[in-house]
């Protein structure tokens, strides 16, 4: 209450009506518990990981979604430079075409992790802060708009609509894409469509430019520890991603910007996995990272999106 009191200070908020929201609130012990870092597998799988995405029911839906949807995402890649085969993997991806948008009460996800978030876990403290901010970002978003904040649900995490914003993102960089005076991510695929394209937009997407490059490696010069030191952060011109081991084809050869190399495992080698992918990330790879921190979900992004315009684009 406390917590309450000051936002509606702050927010310029009656102080009894945001008292009532938290106050209804109800703690979500599955919230805690998928919150808490998973047992670190000692080897990831690219092959697996991308099989959960790229399969039969999402590449269905995603040509049907790109059919009823293709003046929206031509309008978005045409005014934000963005390609709908990136709008459409993210929106693929994060809610199967706003099939599964989630079931857990915004306010109850939100209050739980902001006021009760594990103490076991590594970032507990600045975990917590995140998400009373995004409580805080919730409340003033209903009251502004006049959603009810008790009855919108999304996930665990209280991410909400068909791109699965973050209030924090719905305040910066949900649009109204469709022109009917109000933006609404739940129920406009439209809105949904627009908004993902000016996140990207927003985070620097340069049009034109490629995410990823093949890489082969010249093992008699190769620096790998070097190579992969600022993880997916591109830190490396053409020039010298080469002098470090790294062979790139003759179009990553004239990238102007910066290289990242990206490793992606496939599973334990000595254990019937296979070698490791790698591919040279642009700054447009580590832009698509920005919606979530993952090299593995970015690929994953990519890919679902190119398989389904391949499909929407075939004779």
């Amino acid at each position: 209450m406390a917590f309450a009191d000051d936002l509606a200070q702050r927010r310029g908020l009656d102080p009894q009506w945001v008292r009532e929201q938290i106050g209804a609130a109800r703690r979500q012990p599955t919230a805690i518990r998928l919150s808490l870092p998973a047992p670190r597998a000692a080897y990831k799988n690219w092959a697996a990981y991308r099989a959960r995405f790229i399969e039969p029911v999402r590449l269905r839906a995603g040509q049907r979604f790109w059919d009823t949807h293709r003046a929206a995402l031509e309008r978005a890649e045409r005014e934000y430079g963005v390609p709908a085969s990136l709008i459409v993997g993210v929106i693929g991806v994060e809610t199967l075409y706003g099939q599964h948008t989630g079931n857990f009460r915004v306010i109850d996800a939100l209050a739980t992790l902001a006021f009760d978030f594990p103490a076991s876990h590594p970032r507990a403290e600045a975990r917590a802060e995140f998400f009373r901010s995004e409580l805080e970002q919730f409340l003033s978003l209903t009251h502004r708009t006049g959603m009810d904040p008790q009855a919108l649900r999304g996930s665990y995490a209280g991410a909400m609509g068909w791109p699965q914003f973050m209030p924090s993102s719905w305040a910066r960089f949900a649009i109204d894409f469709d022109g009917d005076s109000k933006i609404d991510l739940f129920n406009s695929p439209v809105d949904a469509i627009g908004s993902v394209a000016n996140y990207f937009k927003a985070y620097g997407w340069q049009p034109g430019q490629p995410t990823h490059y093949p890489v082969s490696f010249d093992l008699n010069t190769l620096d790998k520890d070097a190579l992969l030191a600022p993880d997916i952060l591109p830190s490396f011109s053409a020039e010298s991603f080469a002098a470090k081991g790294a062979v790139l084809e003759a179009e990553a050869k004239k990238h102007i910007g910066k290289l990242a190399l990206i490793e992606l495992q496939n599973g334990d080698p000595a254990n019937g996995g296979s070698a490791p992918t790698y591919l040279a990330g642009t700054d447009n790879f580590y832009v698509v990272t920005r919606y979530n921190w993952s090299s593995y979900y970015a690929l994953a992004v990519i890919e679902l999106g190119q398989t389904v315009e391949a499909l929407v684009k075939r004779p």
